[in-house]
């Protein structure tokens, strides 16, 4: 049986064929339109390439209570024409076959546990900072959800007092951390892309603080085995040793060294399956609907 894998994300849409072993045997990417636009493209390529099954991984927020009247919708959305939208119904009755759906950073976290930087621990949380900043975290072997998903990248903090931008750029609320360290509000506090800013630019400091303030504020909540940092950002590889280091600082010596595994840089990491993340988490949600 051949497995559909979707990894929807707010700029483009991934989608990959993968067989029983994980091999990726067709994939195609098209950018995120409006669901009028875009969704008849991607049923096309799931229909065409026969997929038993299709998981999909989604940006969010997404109600995933199986209870709720809305379930499988995505919600409040900063894409409008995607709010509401019925993605994982509309699925199902196009294809007619099994569909799981969970967020696209739950579903990275499920593949760095099962396949990658977490292998062989009980849980971890993945974060992805880039066009915008969200997280999934496995606990105990299970995704974590409650009366929703974890929305990590809009806990509040409080910003810096170097930060010349410090209200953020989030529209529902001033002090986020994807309103101060996304992608976008690096570029709009200093009027240059984060890919063309050099290592000792005032920028790296900022942002390697605030995803710190992440890092402990988890430590301490969730306690997670591991931290896994992927994304566009985090391909600037000077910043995981910054984190680390500010990480330590402001737990001020608080955990015992337990809490770091055996050392910091085994403890916060990228993640070991590249940009691949996303989509074989997508294919592992598709082979627990299968």
């Amino acid at each position: 049986m051949l497995y559909g894998a979707l990894e929807a994300g707010g700029t483009k849409m991934v989608m990959a064929m993968i067989d029983e072993g994980g091999n990726q045997l067709k994939r195609q990417v098209i950018p995120t339109r409006t669901p009028e636009e875009t969704m008849p493209e991607m049923i096309q390529f799931f229909r065409e390439n026969k997929a038993g099954a299709l998981g999909v991984g989604c940006f969010g927020p997404l109600d995933l209570n199986p209870a709720s009247p809305g379930y499988g919708r995505i919600l409040s959305t900063p894409k409008l024409s995607w709010r509401n939208y019925p993605i994982l119904d509309a699925f199902i009755e196009a294809l007619d076959v099994p569909v799981a759906l969970d967020t696209d950073v739950n579903a990275a976290a499920l593949a760095e546990w099962k396949l990658g930087a977490a292998k062989g621990l009980n849980g971890c949380m993945y974060v992805t900072i880039g066009t915008g900043i969200g997280g999934g975290i496995i606990s105990n072997g299970r995704i974590l959800h409650g009366t929703m998903h974890p929305e990590l990248g809009h806990i509040l903090l409080q910003p810096s007092p170097d930060d010349p931008m410090p209200e953020g750029i989030c529209p529902y609320h001033q002090g986020c951390l994807e309103g101060l360290a996304s992608g976008p509000s690096i570029e709009r506090r200093w009027k240059i892309s984060a890919r063309d800013l050099p290592p000792a630019h005032p920028a790296w400091e900022l942002e390697s603080g605030y995803l710190a303030r992440l890092c402990a504020d988890a430590m301490l909540f969730v306690a997670p085995e591991r931290i896994i940092l992927g994304g566009g950002i985090m391909h600037q590889q000077f910043l995981l040793d910054a984190i680390r280091r500010k990480t330590a600082e402001l737990l001020g010596g608080y955990l015992p060294d337990l809490s770091w595994g055996k050392s910091r840089e085994e403890y916060i990491v990228p993640p070991a399956l590249g940009d691949h993340s996303g989509i074989l988490g997508a294919w592992l949600l598709s082979r627990q609907a299968g």
